[in-house]
């Protein structure tokens, strides 16, 4: 157990940050397993709409540092070229997914 003042408020901060991290995260595996859901079963419109929203949950949470801004874009980057290959009527392959 933390012995100084600075020490109790760290644990404080610690434990308030990790519940928004966790719930961050978990937002955006959400995101993602309904983007993939959306593209699954062929509807591109709802996963382009998916793709926008998770974009902006990505660049968010990597602007707050709960994940690497390198890692959100890489994920969105990921997604967008799937989305593409699935416009343009191709399978994605292993360098696109």
């Amino acid at each position: 157990m933390p012995q100084t003042a600075s020490a109790k408020k760290r644990l404080r901060q610690n434990v308030r940050l990790q519940a928004r991290n966790k719930a961050v995260k978990s937002r955006l595996a959400t995101l993602r397993r309904r983007f993939t859901e959306a593209l699954g079963a062929g509807d591109l419109k709802k996963a382009a709409e998916m793709l926008r929203v998770a974009q902006k949950a990505f660049d968010q949470a990597g602007a707050k540092r709960v994940i690497h801004k390198n890692a959100a874009a890489r994920k969105v980057s990921r997604m967008s070229t799937k989305l593409a290959a699935a416009k343009a009527g191709r399978p994605a392959t292993a360098t696109q997914a």
